[in-house]
């Protein structure tokens, strides 16, 4: 999403927060489910416990096998399903629903998914998690040709793809606009009497397959969406696979070009929900395992370990588990932070970060302190909490971080800034430490986040994960990024046709 300037003085719900946390924000979650009599409210339990991926706009498209319904509003979902009126205005036995974080498109109504066209085949919903590093390009051909866009989101080259496909059957004509497009793509996708979900062939993006019945199954981002309705984990969607789910069960293929998988490392360090699984592996010890490899490479004689909440929590225990070092809550979230109001002077900004983390003063007062944060993008949040710690009473603090340095942004589906506002990219780490203000700084390496994760080191040739925010290394072409450095190329896009 990009950056808006704020006025001094707004009464608008949706402006962003003035004191957002500096952390990498997922664009989205996707959820679906086939053949339940209550699929319209079990997809808004879905969507609550995917909020964490996205908590600008949520919507729901519900098919009664002759029509669809939709519901879709800017905010949490619990703002806006949250009546019984709501929940019967979307019958049906299959929905789909979607949380948002804009990245490409920017906000506003017409990007809330899922998207809905009524084709040739009959009506289509799809639900997107990930972004396209080709779809600019493919929307101005698709432009030339007459197509005629309703919004700005990437998603919806999607729905453009699959109308003018030449083959017959809806699920052959979305395997046919899949395969045009480059980047990263987890879906959800309904007609009247099908389920779909896919995953890009390397895997970048989640997507889990569940069962409630004989014949209910579901399709989440993360399998915490599962337990919230007691379904039945089942397994990950593979990397480059396609699942149909109509009146005779599921059909599994795999129609992509086989490549080697590379999801994304920073699900494993960020965006999923500590109790999600992938593949299989709780996140949770993943995280913990991460804060062992941290203690390990670059312990610190403190008197106590303290994470930054929440997101820091699960490898500050590990981190002190490994090193022998007292863990203690020496910060205190506030979980009910509203939005503010307040004109955004110097002053304000500067203990805006009080409000949603507190110093524990009773704990850090006269203490050597291990600080334990998951990563740092811009810097400044990671200054104003150092700075909290000291004013507190700290003796020393320590700032330990559970990823690599981030030196580049992320083209998949995650609200990175530019290069060159990431303090990791322009700055060494002693700069960084002066420049936060921490007595020592130091992260994770690649291949000790590596070992976290997958009890390997990093394969310099064939990387197991996409890490390229943290290497450069980009596992798809980018299209639309190097036309945009190489704009005489494309020219010809924007001319005129006769």
């Amino acid at each position: 999403m990009t950056d808006r300037n704020l006025p001094p003085l707004t009464l608008d719900p949706f402006v962003p927060h003035l004191f957002e946390e500096d952390k990498f924000h997922d664009e989205c979650g996707v959820f679906g489910i086939y053949n339940h009599a209550e699929s319209a409210a079990h997809t808004v339990l879905g969507l609550h416990a995917l909020q964490h991926r996205g908590q600008e706009a949520a919507g729901i498209v519900a098919s009664d096998g002759e029509q669809f319904h939709s519901h879709k509003s800017l905010g949490h979902v619990s703002d806006n399903f949250n009546s019984q009126p709501v929940i019967e205005s979307l019958p049906g036995n299959s929905a789909i629903g979607h949380v948002r974080y804009s990245t490409a498109g920017g906000a506003g109504m017409r990007n809330i998914q899922p998207l809905f066209a009524d084709l040739s085949t009959g009506g289509f919903a799809v639900a997107h998690n990930g972004n396209l590093t080709n779809a600019r390009t493919l929307r101005h051909l698709l432009v030339s040709k007459g197509a005629i866009f309703q919004s700005t989101t990437d998603s919806e080259v999607i729905i453009h793809l699959v109308a003018t496909s030449t083959y017959l059957t809806l699920r052959d004509r979305l395997i046919d606009a899949l395969r045009r497009i480059e980047g990263a793509f987890a879906i959800v996708a309904l007609s009247k009497d099908l389920l779909i979900g896919a995953r890009d062939p390397l895997g970048v993006r989640p997507l889990v397959l569940g069962k409630m019945s004989d014949s209910s199954y579901i399709f989440a981002s993360e399998t915490c969406a599962l337990d919230i309705i007691g379904a039945e984990y089942i397994r990950d969607i593979e990397p480059g696979e396609l699942v149909t789910i109509d009146k005779d069960g599921l059909h599994s293929s795999k129609p992509f070009p086989a490549q080697k998988p590379r999801a994304c490392i920073f699900e494993q360090v960020y965006f999923s929900r500590p109790d999600s699984l992938s593949d299989g592996k709780s996140i949770y010890k993943v995280r913990k395992n991460i804060g062992v490899e941290l203690a390990r490479e670059s312990k610190v004689n403190a008197d106590l370990v303290v994470p930054v909440p929440d997101s820091g929590t699960p490898a500050a225990i590990g981190y002190a588990q490994e090193a022998g070092i007292p863990f203690e809550l020496g910060i205190i979230r506030n979980h009910y932070v509203g939005r503010t109001f307040i004109e955004p002077s110097d002053q304000i900004r500067h203990l805006g970060v009080k409000l949603k983390h507190n110093a524990n003063r009773g704990e850090l007062e006269g203490k050597i302190v291990v600080l334990v944060d998951d990563s740092i993008v811009r810097g400044t949040t990671s200054t104003k909490i150092v700075d909290m710690v000291r004013q507190a009473g700290a003796k020393e603090v320590h700032l330990r971080i559970a990823s690599p340095p981030t030196t580049h942004p992320c083209y998949y589906g995650v609200d990175t800034p530019e290069r060159d506002k990431l303090l990791a990219s322009n700055m060494t780490i002693a700069e960084m430490t002066k420049h936060i203000g921490a007595d020592s700084l130091d992260f994770v390496s690649i291949d000790g986040l590596y070992r976290a994760v997958c009890d390997a080191d990093r394969d310099a040739e064939t990387p197991q994960y996409c890490d390229a925010c943290f290497t450069g290394d980009y596992p798809t072409p980018l299209t639309d990024k190097e036309q945009d450095d190489a704009p005489s190329q494309i020219s010809f896009l924007n001319e005129t046709q006769p």
